[in-house]
């Protein structure tokens, strides 16, 4: 239930950033899509891309791991025919806008304890 609940959230956000971002256009449907892509392509070659940019990604305070994340975000919308994104800047404003909705859907998930 948790996966699936991370998988609508995931979704709702790509729809939330593409509505915000100018330059990116998503169909309902590709939004289902990307979101298993796009998690399927952060659990596998993410981390092998942080490690090699690891010099980079200390030098500027790791500010270059959203240049990573717009890069996983361009590979989402090569593999993914429902998502469009026109350019650099575009998915690098995206993947920033879809890091802080997940960001603000993460604290609504999170459990209290008391």
């Amino acid at each position: 239930m948790k996966i699936f609940f991370h998988w609508v959230t995931s979704t709702i956000a790509i729809l939330i950033a593409a509505y915000i971002v100018p330059g990116v256009m998503v169909t309902p449907v590709g939004a289902l899509v990307a979101a298993v892509i796009l998690g399927a392509i952060n659990l596998f070659i993410r981390p092998i891309l942080l490690i090699l940019t690891l010099p980079i990604t200390i030098l500027t305070l790791g500010l270059f791991s959203i240049v990573i994340n717009a890069f996983m975000v361009m590979l989402t919308s090569y593999l993914v025919p429902g998502l469009i994104i026109i350019g650099f800047w575009p998915a690098f404003f995206f993947a920033l806008v879809l890091s802080v909705v997940n960001w603000v859907f993460n604290i609504w998930n999170r459990p209290y304890y008391d």
